[in-house]
């Protein structure tokens, strides 16, 4: 017999961070905060998107800004100046966010007042795949110049989030994008997956995309 154990320890980091997430969840559920967590690629479009966010919806609800990353406060400068409350978490060198981080920024940011919260994760499309943050959906936004192979090479990214957004197709031109081939695969991985194409320079299907959000509020609300 072996006289040694073996500890699954990802498997009880993930476990535990679950129990986090899903005790946050409630927390948010009473306070009535509506948290988004939002994932892609670096230069993918997350702060323009999330600037294109607040203007089309900050005129019915208030709205809370996390900006995640390593280093810098580079985003949360930018989205400070359109007076949404914000507030700017490094991760120390870690790629993602987990439960307990989220529950520390969403204590420095303060919710009793907000409506919906947007967590703009860490910019990559491994380590935030796999960490329940606590938001009550996850999107995430792929830009045309990343390709439309994207869903082949990262398929847990996809295959969790509630809904797609396919940024810069005013770019489309320029790049060998096949929007159907992008739907397919990652309908495929996630049936219940909502696509939406973007463009968050010049305000293309914000209006679609801001419709996914209020509506989502409203059932998380009870309305």
């Amino acid at each position: 017999m072996d006289n040694y154990k073996v500890l699954e320890i990802k498997r009880s980091v993930f476990d535990d961070n679950d129990r986090q997430a899903e005790l946050l969840r409630n927390e948010l559920k009473k306070e009535q905060t509506f948290l988004l967590n939002l994932m892609s690629s670096p230069g993918s479009g997350k702060t323009t998107t999330v600037l294109r966010t607040i203007e089309a919806l900050k005129d019915e609800m208030t709205i809370g800004i996390l900006e995640a990353d390593i280093d810098s406060d580079v985003d949360a400068r930018t989205v400070s100046g359109t007076g949404t409350k914000v507030i700017q978490l490094h991760t120390g060198g870690m790629c993602h966010l987990d439960a307990g981080m989220t529950r520390q920024g969403l204590l420095g940011l303060g919710t009793a007042d907000v409506d919906l919260t947007i967590l703009e994760n860490v910019g990559n499309l491994v380590c935030p795949a796999e960490f329940d943050t606590g938001a009550v959906k996850n999107a995430m936004i792929l830009s045309v110049p990343e390709g439309d192979d994207k869903p082949l090479k990262y398929p847990l990214m996809f295959s969790i989030v509630d809904v797609l957004l396919i940024n810069k197709i005013d770019a489309v031109d320029y790049f060998d994008f096949d929007f159907e081939a992008v739907k397919a695969r990652v309908t495929k991985l996630n049936p219940a997956i909502r696509v939406i194409p973007i463009s968050a320079k010049t305000g293309t299907g914000i209006d679609e995309w801001a419709d996914w959000l209020r509506n989502e509020v409203r059932i998380w609300n009870g309305n």
